[in-house]
Formats: structure tokens, C-alpha cells, sequence
């Protein structure tokens, strides 16, 4: 199908729901959850019916287990969710997962802050079981993940997103940067509530790839020098609460999510029309 440029067929992006969901583990826990996740957790969870988006250690909290997990509904991650936690594979081994945590409670409901902004993992691949962490192709364990998480005040989803499409988006691509994605929170009911979730947030959540920390450096290093960078701060700074948080990770050698997800033509999100996901 002929698109035009940087629009992607929306069949393609995955995932209208999305967990982004950040672990606090013991000292010393960190390799001994993710050999135990990316053996047990990948496949049979996405077997109950949702997508293993992306694992990631923080670069910067040596105990911190992040990852993303997608669903195709509200009533799908219900459905997906009881069948995973209540089956075989999950009770053979919680007793070894939750041994590794301290929290596990820091999670967000997301979806896309506008049509044709979800993850495009449509070039994607995930290494095999037993790959090892070595780079796979399309995928060079070199590249990072960036999370940035804009905490916004009641009513201010809008206008920040609007903001963030005309001027922040073109800022970022530019600085050589890929944006692959944006969200907002989620607002329906938690479907499975025996997995809390933060629901008195309102995010703003975007998230890139770069080929490696260095590249991340000087993209920040741009941004900061960039008179519109800061134009656009200034002007959103009514809607923020917080300070953003930012969040530089390494996919897991069987992460579907890492730099670049497509070498030969590099997924983007598109940011053209834009329309707010009621």
C-alpha cells in the first residue's frame, strides 16, 4: 500500500492498551528476574493472548526491572491477564519472581495520545530461548530505549499533546532522535484489579530509541541549546505537576522493542492530523 510519508497502516501498531510497568528488586536481583522472564514469561504470556513489548534494565537504577506489555482492549487484558495468572506456567514460577522484588506495584495504563501514535512493531523480531545476550539482527544490543514521563495537571492532556505534535515532535526527529511512540494515561477502570495500577496519574508519556548512550548525550545536548526546545518548555510548563522523568534503558536480548526496530526503512511515529483518543 502506497502511505504517504511517515504514515504507517494502522493495523500495524500494536497494542491500544499498554502497562508500562517499572520494578523495584532486591540488591542484587536484576539478572536472576530477567533470565527467569525473557525463559518463562515471554512466550506464555503472549500464548493468553497479549504482546511482551519490551524488557529493559534502567542505565541508571542498578535495581530497577522495566518493562511494557500490550493488550487489545480493556476486556482482552482482563481475559489475557486471568488466564496468564491463573495458569500453569505462572504458578510454577511466581514464587521465584516475586522472590527477586521489592515493588512491583509502579505500573501505568496507557494508550496512544492520538491515532496512528502506538508502537509500530511490525519489523520487530525477538531472539530466540537461548540466544544469550549477543546483538540479533535488525536489533544491536548497543541501542537504547528512552521513557520520558510528563506528569500533567487535571485537563491539561490536550493542550500539552497539541503542543508536543507542533513544535516538540519535529525537535526531536531532528536531533537524531527516532520517537517511536506516545501515550497518555488510560482512564478506564482497571480491568484486573488484582494488579493495581497508578490511577490517580495523568501522563504524558513519549518514547524513543537511540543507537547508543553517547548518541542519547548529544541529542539531549541539542535539545537544551535549541531556543524552540525551550520555547516549547516554557509554554507547558502551566500543564506539568512534576518534574518529567526520564528513563534510559537496555532492551534485554529478547526485548521486541530496541534501536532500530527497522534498519532498512526506521519506523517512526508519524505526527501528522492529530486526534486525541477519547
Amino acid at each position: 500500500m502506497n502511505l504517504p510519508l511517515n504514515i504507517t497502516p494502522e493495523a500495524a501498531f500494536a497494542s491500544p492498551v499498554v502497562e508500562l510497568r517499572q520494578y523495584t528488586l532486591k540488591p542484587g536481583q536484576r539478572e536472576t528476574l530477567i533470565a527467569l522472564f525473557d525463559r518463562q514469561f515471554v512466550e506464555s504470556q503472549e500464548a493468553s493472548g497479549m504482546t511482551v513489548i519490551g524488557q529493559f534494565r534502567d542505565l541508571d537504577r542498578p535495581d530497577m526491572f522495566v518493562w511494557l506489555r500490550g493488550f487489545d482492549s480493556m476486556d482482552a487484558r482482563k481475559d489475557a491477564l486471568t488466564a496468564f495468572y491463573g495458569g500453569p506456567i505462572w504458578a510454577a514460577h511466581r514464587d521465584a519472581a516475586n522472590a527477586t522484588m521489592i515493588d512491583s506495584d509502579d505500573v501505568l495504563l496507557l494508550k496512544p495520545a492520538w491515532a496512528g501514535a502506538g508502537l509500530d512493531l511490525s519489523g520487530a523480531e525477538r531472539a530466540g530461548l537461548g540466544a544469550g545476550e549477543k546483538p540479533i539482527p535488525n536489533k544491536p544490543l548497543a541501542g537504547i530505549v528512552v521513557i520520558r514521563i510528563h506528569h500533567l495537571r487535571p485537563e491539561a492532556e490536550a493542550s500539552f499533546t497539541s503542543r508536543f505534535v507542533a513544535e516538540a515532535a519535529q525537535l526531536i526527529t531532528a536531533s537524531n532522535a527516532r520517537l517511536l511512540a506516545a501515550f497518555v494515561t488510560e482512564q478506564s477502570e482497571n480491568s484486573f484489579p488484582r494488579l493495581p495500577v497508578r490511577a490517580s496519574e495523568n501522563v504524558f508519556v513519549s518514547v524513543m530509541s537511540f543507537e547508543n548512550v553517547d548518541a542519547h548525550a548529544r541529542h539531549e545536548a541539542v535539545l537544551s541549546a535549541s531556543s524552540g526546545w525551550q520555547a516549547f518548555w516554557q509554554a507547558v510548563r502551566q500543564d506539568l505537576r512534576r518534574p518529567t522523568e526520564t528513563l534510559r534503558l537496555a532492551p534485554t536480548s529478547r526485548s521486541l522493542l530496541g534501536y532500530p526496530v527497522d534498519v532498512a526503512g526506521g519506523k517512526g511515529l508519524a505526527t501528522g492530523e492529530v486526534h486525541t483518543v477519547g
